[in-house]
């Protein structure tokens, strides 16, 4: 459900007016951790989706996604500042992005405590990571996932 705090947050998909210093500091604030400005930069114009919150002339929230574009896709990255988690703001990145992927199969890298939140949107537990999978009773009897 979405809140006043994210009714006038716009979805943009493009790099357009990014300023990479602004960026990592919304991964600081998020919190997850620091990035280099160039290198955050580097990665999100060399990845194949991205998706950037903005509440007017500012960024609240970001990810971005590799894919194949027709079986895989990697999700990384999503995050927002403190006062947009919980808001409905992931929610809608979430669903914006996996709707652009279009991938029956799609990975993402996720901090601990998090996976309820992945779940909701059909992602399961891995060792190292949470899926999303086209056939996740097959992934579980191979062992790649728990369901």
């Amino acid at each position: 459900m979405e809140t006043a705090v994210t009714m006038n947050i716009a979805l943009r998909f493009d790099t357009e007016g990014v300023d990479w210093t602004n960026a990592a500091e919304v991964f600081e604030k998020a919190p997850l951790g620091t990035r280099e400005p160039d290198v955050l930069r580097r990665t999100f114009e060399n990845s194949g989706l991205t998706c950037f919150a903005w509440r007017g002339e500012t960024l609240v929230g970001l990810g971005r996604a590799l894919s194949d574009g027709v079986a895989h896709s990697v999700i990384y990255d999503l995050c927002m500042i403190p006062e947009c988690q919980g808001q409905g703001l992931g929610t809608r990145m979430m669903e914006a992005m996996l709707e652009r992927l279009n991938t029956p199969n799609v990975v993402l890298w996720s901090v601990p405590g998090k996976e309820p939140f992945y779940a909701r949107f059909g992602f399961n537990p891995m060792r190292t990571a949470m899926a999303r999978l086209e056939n996740p009773e097959r992934s579980a009897a191979q062992g790649y996932i728990t369901l």
